[in-house]
């Protein structure tokens, strides 16, 4: 007796195995409360960060100028620390509470980059200070970098780039398969093997979202969030015919700093808390 062939996956079924993958899946940002489609296991992600990571801190120059790196883990870890509040205040906290938080100073004064990859790693270019000028500077940096991190943007766009690749059904049976499908994603999304290091650009909704959230996170660290107007004005100054790499991935139109100043109210509110 022949066995009877296999009943195909029927496409009508496809939207409702998108709608349960969605629905699964979706993970919500601290402060918008926007939900966002999150694949990629944390601590998978994290595993390839940590990786990642040390390539770069192998092949880049590390500061040894100890009075600015000190300056950079200083207000490194207080923005660390204020994400970890800001998140237990929401409760999700257990979102970040395996980030090994790590604040590293690259000596290239050419670059004017910062990054936060997932699982709380960081990484500041001297080309940067000389912008940031201070702490408080610094600080608006760091605090949108590591606002990224922690509403998980990497794997938000990660996630829309394994969708793309392998559709809802195929992607299920890659990841059950092989865990270690992302990792090519990984790689793209986060520039490693070409510009190793270098985020890709953010969608608007990050930005802006990064931008809100690492405003809070800034004051709650006991810093000035007005002061992140002059900040983007003198990386918008930095630009001219050849932008700054922070600003290649990280555009900073007057719309964009029309939008800071609107938050600046509510990131107040938690800075006048700490004063």
């Amino acid at each position: 007796m022949r066995t009877p062939p296999r009943t195909p996956i029927r496409f009508y079924r496809l939207p409702a195995i998108l709608f349960y993958l969605f629905l699964s899946s979706c993970a919500t940002a601290p402060v918008t409360g926007r939900r966002g489609l999150h694949l990629v296991p944390d601590s998978e992600l994290a595993t390839m960060s940590y990786q990642e990571y040390g390539q770069v801190m192998k092949k880049s120059k590390l500061s040894t100028d100890m009075t600015k790196v000190n300056m950079v883990r200083r207000v490194g870890q207080k923005i660390a620390t204020a994400s970890e509040q800001l998140l237990d205040e929401r409760g999700q906290g257990a979102d970040i509470r395996n980030y090994k938080w790590e604040f590293n100073l690259i000596d290239d004064d050419k670059t004017v980059n910062a990054w936060c990859m997932p699982g709380g790693k960081v990484a500041v270019y001297t080309g940067l200070l000389p912008i940031s000028q201070d702490e408080n500077g610094l600080a608006v940096v760091m605090g949108h970098e590591v606002a990224h991190a922690i509403a998980k943007h990497g794997n938000e766009r990660m996630s829309q780039g394994l969708l793309t690749q392998f559709g809802a059904i195929g992607l299920s049976l890659a990841l059950a398969g092989n865990p270690g499908v992302t990792s090519n994603i990984f790689m793209q999304a986060y520039g490693v093997g070409t510009q190793v290091g270098f985020l890709l650009p953010y969608s608007r909704i990050h930005e802006s979202e990064a931008d809100h959230i690492g405003l809070i996170l800034m004051a709650k660290a006991g810093y000035d969030p007005r002061g992140a107007i002059s900040l983007w004005q003198r990386m918008n100054a930095k630009g001219g015919s050849r932008p700054p790499e922070f600003l290649s991935t990280h555009p900073a139109p007057e719309s964009r700093i029309r939008n800071i100043e609107s938050l600046i109210p509510e990131a107040m509110q938690y800075y006048k808390v700490q004063r």
